[in-house]
This record gives structure tokens, C-alpha cells and sequence, in this order.
């Protein structure tokens, strides 16, 4: 079973049943709403029809709604594109017509731009295609060299090397959209170009003010997140690095052990990471993908993360369903080696919440006694985020009969949502009900070991304080005192 999870975006490629149908099979695990593009009433119909297609497949399919976030581009050319020469004069003019554009000057979506630069200052416009040497400030123009020329066309986006853009996370467009999100019912909502904790926390107020219970994530984007980037992932459920903009903004050969420090910070942190942005962008127009984007997805499978992300790859590409099969591929080669499945991960540590002692517990036991795998009966999903921290080639089953918890654990590496509702009023008889529904899975058979994690009330959220471990058609062999674990880290 692969463990990384699969996170598809949908778009004009993804939206009839029949491909729905199609990325459901090929193993989508989460799908990404671009708000960027399409209207309210497309979201929701195209949501609705995700979620009726995953029921007919018996699947669970998280859903995560990405907000736009401050759109910092140029504006348009009267001739549609302009080629610029290295070394010649361009100006971006605050005060141009949107469309008035010319091989000399042009428009910005984005006022402000004016009073964050210097002399000095570099600009890099598409993805970094184009560069711009910041010459003068004149008024509201920006007098620039080209470093680099070449095409340059209408509304391409604008970054500033090293960062220092002004422009709010949050802006009047994404405040509405998360009410849309909540309308949803997404699971994950994505912030872009957050810059300090305080904007992760603007997003979840406004989220839970609309109703809506969607956790976190915060999209890594920004140089300047960088320099907060403790407190960003400590206010958030789950860091993007989303390499596109990052990359611009950092510089393409800083990206990579950046990449590996985010995701070795976030599993250290609890937190969930998924990494983005051009994983396997040659399969837009082509069936199979590039050695090199396969050895970056594996990379990323090696260093931890959580999930692997398709953008235009499903959203607007020839071959929806293949570029989600070969990353599915990648994904289980990649899990294989020892480094994915072995763990020293917080051994040193004293746990502070009895469920995440319990957590940590399970994955030390069932990687080291030969665990088939682990029925997790939950209510938060907190239980399975612990555990799914922990390198391990074993299952962990989120059993849980609140939708909701389901579906955020699809984000979970490792973690594999089970729809349960115990109707045993002991524990060997919610032991029971927990075995039979892995046995009618196929996930396990007589004789296998099985770790058992649950609360002494059940329905109740955090409220995990024990482990059992039974053997299917034997079952309870040992109850671990939660208690005890604890005051032994207390004692050390």
C-alpha cells in the first residue's frame, strides 16, 4: 500500500465524471481547488460530483480549496507580448492603462510595488524568465535594466529576489472565498504568500467565523516566511512548499536543501508537509515522465513528506489518470528503501499529552514486533497524525465514524480513514468489531499481530490512553498502562 499520499488539482481536464472515475482509480488521495480559476458555482458542483464519484468507488477523498492570494503581476500589452532586449530601458508604470502595454513600459495589478523597491533592487518577472535590475524610482514608475530578455506577455507574475513585497496574505477576494471554502466543507484550506504566524491565524478565525472546519495550511512562497518559518508551521496544520514562487524568490540552488530543512522541521513539529510545484510537469503533454521528475518525486518520498502534489499536470494536461499511476509508481519504489520504514524520530523525547505517548508507544511497538498493522479508533485523527510522524512500512487505519476526521486523514501519510461505529460495550467486544472490519478489508489475517489505540470513553475528541495488542483469532495479549509510560518519562 503506497503511504505518500497523492494530492491531484482539478481543473478543466478533471471535472466530467468519467475522468473523476478515472483519477479515483489511478489512487487520488486529496484534491486541490484552485480559486485562482473558475467561478463559486463551478467549485461546488465540481466538489459535489467529486464526492458523489468517491462514494460509488467506496473511497474517501479530502478536499483541499487553495486561495489566490495577492496577484502581483504586470498587466497587458497592446500587441499581446513584447520581446525584451538584454541590456535595454523597460519601466513598470504604476499610473498605465491595464491594456496600454508596449516593448517600453508596462502596467502592475499591484500599486504598492512602487514603494518596495530600491536602486538595487532585482525583479523577477515569469517565473524568473525575466529579470529586471531596479535602476531608479521616478514617481509611480520603476525604471529598470534587462538582465535577462526575451518574450514576455500579458499578466506574468512579479516577484522580488529575496523578498520584501508588502502585499497582505489575505485580501478581500480570499476573505470571500473562505466562506465559499466553508460552504465546501473543505477539509484543508491553503493560504498563499503568508509571511508571519499572525496571517495563519487571520485565516483560521475567519474559517471557523464562516462556519467551516478546514484545517490550515500554509504555503511556503515567500523569502520572507523564511525568516518566521517556527512560528508559521507551529500556527499551522500543514506547510506547502510550493517551489514555484519560492524558488523565484530564493534562488532556484537554495531550493533544494530548503525543501529537505521544511520537511524535517514539520514531521519534527507534528505537522503535515506536502510538496508541490512542477513534480511531474513534462506529463502535461506526455504519457510517461522525465528520469528526472521521477527521482524528484522520490527524493521527496525519502525525505518524509507527507504528500506529493500535480498541479496543471491534472488540471489541464492530455493524461489526468497516467501522471497520477506514475506518481503512485514512484511513490511505492520509493517507500521500499529502509530509511522510509525505520524511525529514531523523538525517541529522546518526553510527551506531554498521554494520547501522544500512546502514539509514540504504538509505532516504537510495531516496528520493532512485527505489526501487521494498527486499528486506530479515533475521533480528532490526532492519534494517527502522531503515529504517521514515525517512519514506518505499517498501515495505521483511522477508525472513526465522523466524516469529517476521514477525510483530513487522507492527508496523513500512512494513514488510511475506515468508516466504524463500534455497537460493543466492552472493550474485547470493540477489539472484536475493530479485527473483523481489517479482516473484511483484507487488511489483516488469522494469526497476524494488530495494535489497538483507543480512549476509555469513546466519542470522545483526545481522549486516547490505550494500546492493546491482539492477535487475529487470538486476541487481547498485553494492555499497556498509559500512566505508566508517562511517569517512566518523567522519571528518566
Amino acid at each position: 500500500m503506497r503511504r505518500t499520499k497523492i494530492i491531484a488539482t482539478l481543473g478543466p481536464a478533471t471535472r466530467d465524471a468519467k475522468m473523476l472515475d478515472k483519477i479515483i482509480e489511478a489512487g487520488v488521495d486529496v484534491v486541490r481547488v484552485n480559486f485562482s480559476h473558475g467561478s463559486a458555482d463551478e467549485h461546488l458542483e465540481t466538489v459535489e460530483r467529486l464526492r458523489n464519484r468517491a462514494r460509488a468507488h467506496g473511497r474517501q477523498v479530502g478536499v483541499l480549496c487553495d486561495l489566490q492570494g495577492p496577484k502581483i503581476r504586470i498587466e497587458k500589452f497592446k500587441e499581446g507580448k513584447v520581446f525584451l532586449e538584454e541590456g535595454s530601458n523597460f519601466i513598470l508604470d504604476m499610473d498605465l492603462d491595464v491594456n496600454a502595454g508596449t516593448v517600453d513600459a508596462v502596467g502592475c495589478s499591484y500599486k504598492q510595488l512602487v514603494d518596495d523597491v530600491k536602486r538595487g533592487d532585482t525583479l523577477l518577472l515569469d517565473d524568473g524568465r525575466i529579470v529586471l535590475w531596479v535602476d531608479s524610482i521616478d514617481g509611480r514608475k520603476i525604471n529598470c535594466r534587462v538582465v535577462v530578455g526575451g518574450d514576455l506577455s500579458n499578466r506574468k507574475g512579479v516577484n522580488k529576489q529575496g523578498g520584501g513585497l508588502s502585499a497582505a496574505a489575505l485580501t478581500e477576494k480570499d476573505k470571500e472565498d473562505i466562506k465559499l471554502a466553508a460552504k465546501i466543507k473543505a477539509d484543508y484550506l491553503a493560504i498563499s504568500f503568508p509571511r508571519t504566524a499572525a496571517d495563519v491565524n487571520e485565516a483560521r478565525e475567519l474559517m471557523v467565523a464562516a462556519g467551516g472546519y478546514a484545517h490550515i495550511v500554509a504555503k511556503i512562497e515567500r523569502a520572507d516566511a523564511m525568516d518566521n518559518i517556527k512560528e508559521i508551521i507551529e500556527a499551522t496544520d500543514v506547510i506547502m512548499i510550493a517551489r514555484g514562487d519560492l524558488g523565484v524568490e530564493i534562488g532556484d540552488a537554495a531550493l533544494p536543501p530548503v525543501q529537505k530543512r521544511l520537511i524535517q522541521l514539520s514531521r519534527t513539529m507534528n505537522r503535515v508537509v506536502i510538496t508541490a510545484t512542477q513534480m511531474m510537469e513534462s506529463m502535461i503533454e506526455n504519457q510517461i515522465p522525465t528520469r528526472a521528475e521521477v527521482f524528484d518525486v522520490a527524493n521527496a518520498v525519502l525525505d518524509g513528506t507527507d504528500a506529493v502534489m500535480l498541479s496543471a499536470e491534472t488540471a489541464a494536461g492530455k493524461y489526468p489518470d497516467k501522471a497520477i499511476e506514475a506518481m503512485d509508481r514512484v511513490c511505492i519504489e520509493a517507500e521500499k528503501s529502509r530509511e522510509v520504514t525505520r524511525s529514531d524520530h523523538r525517541i529522546n523525547t518526553t510527551f506531554k499529552r498521554i494520547d501522544e505517548a500512546i502514539a509514540m508507544a504504538t509505532m516504537y511497538t510495531a516496528n520493532h514486533l512485527g505489526v501487521k498493522a494498527i486499528a486506530s479508533l479515533t475521533e480528532s485523527g490526532s492519534t494517527t497524525l502522531w503515529m504517521s510522524r514515525i517512519s514506518s512500512g505499517i498501515p495505521i487505519y483511522a477508525l472513526t465514524s465522523i466524516v469529517e476526521t476521514r477525510r483530513k486523514v487522507t492527508l496523513y501519510r500512512g494513514v488510511y480513514p475506515v468508516s466504524f461505529e463500534s455497537h460493543g460495550e466492552d472493550r474485547a467486544a470493540v477489539s472484536r468489531e475493530a479485527i473483523d472490519e481489517l479482516l473484511r478489508r483484507g487488511a489483516v489475517r488469522e494469526g497476524d499481530l494488530v495494535i489497538i489505540t483507543r480512549g476509555d470513553l469513546m466519542g470522545v475528541g483526545g481522549g486516547t490512553n490505550a494500546m492493546n495488542i491482539v492477535r487475529v483469532g487470538g486476541y487481547l495479549e498485553q494492555s499497556i498502562d498509559p500512566n505508566e509510560i508517562i511517569n517512566n518519562n518523567n522519571d528518566s
